[in-house]
């Protein structure tokens, strides 16, 4: 493939594939990601201006191993299930999750589905949708048939405003009267202090959204109710290095660490 230019927000997502790719070529892998190496090595990208660090990539494998097992939970208890993944970039888990969904949709912006395609090819039941998750119509596209519909936002909701966030929720709402969400969110204070990280200071994005309470959504009059927290600090800390490990572990014993970036699920209608 050829040489790509994304501006922004929409460059970040080569972030976790790159990360993804790394972890491919790891002794032990977390996520066994083939496809995110294979597209690594067909863009014509200079990955090295992202100055990615390890704890990043360690950072997206964890949190796409996270959401995966969460997907792959939920398929394997509500059958017949659309699973809806707002802001997909080139992630692939379509393929390492999506195996028993009777219907995927990936959403992304129209620039990034082109490059999609390039490597995700549609078939009966995996369709590709390019369209910012902010803009009205795209929604009516998807189906509102199926009865158990999960809602899967990656590394999305922290670059959207309060007011953006609670229109798509409210939008998803009526299109399916009741869904599941599974969002990773920031804290204020890692909103606040994100525009420093070394590879999001190269995409120049500069304003992020956090909360702390997770039941701040309840408030929103949309119909949400919180199900559970997922923290990094606690998943699969096993399968670490042993630095890494006691970092983790560490981290564990404080809630502004614990808090700093997690997995939000909620039931919505």
């Amino acid at each position: 493939m050829g040489k790509i230019t994304l501006t922004q927000e929409k460059e970040t997502l080569l972030i976790p594939l790159y990360g993804k790719a790394m972890d491919y070529q790891a002794k032990n892998s977390l996520l066994g990601d083939k496809k995110a190496a294979e597209i690594v090595s067909r863009i014509d990208y200079d990955f090295s201006r992202l100055n990615i660090q390890n704890k990043t990539n360690l950072m997206m494998c964890m949190r796409a191993g996270m959401l995966d097992d969460i997907t792959k939970e939920y398929l394997g208890t509500q059958k017949n299930s659309l699973v809806l993944h707002l802001g997909c970039g080139l992630d692939s888990r379509c393929i390492r999750a999506g195996q028993k969904a009777a219907a995927w949709y990936d959403v992304d912006f129209p620039e990034v589905i082109e490059i999609r395609k390039a490597f995700f090819a549609e078939t009966k039941t995996y369709h590709l949708v390019g369209s910012s998750v902010t803009q009205a119509g795209w929604i009516e596209t998807i189906p509102n048939s199926f009865e158990n519909v999960l809602v899967i936002a990656e590394g999305l909701m922290m670059y959207l405003k309060e007011a953006e966030i609670k229109t798509l929720i409210s939008r998803l709402k009526s299109r399916f009267s009741s869904f599941e969400m599974v969002m990773d969110v920031y804290s204020r204070l890692t909103a606040k202090s994100a525009k420093n990280h070394p590879s999001i200071k190269k995409t120049g994005v500069n304003e992020f959204w956090g909360m702390d309470d997770p039941k701040t959504l309840e408030t929103w009059n949309l119909g949400m109710a919180h199900q559970r927290t997922v923290y990094f600090t606690e998943y699969n800390l096993e399968r670490l290095k042993p630095a890494d490990r006691r970092i983790f572990s560490l981290a564990n014993r404080f809630k502004l660490a614990k808090n700093a970036h997690r997995i939000e699920m909620y039931r919505v209608g």
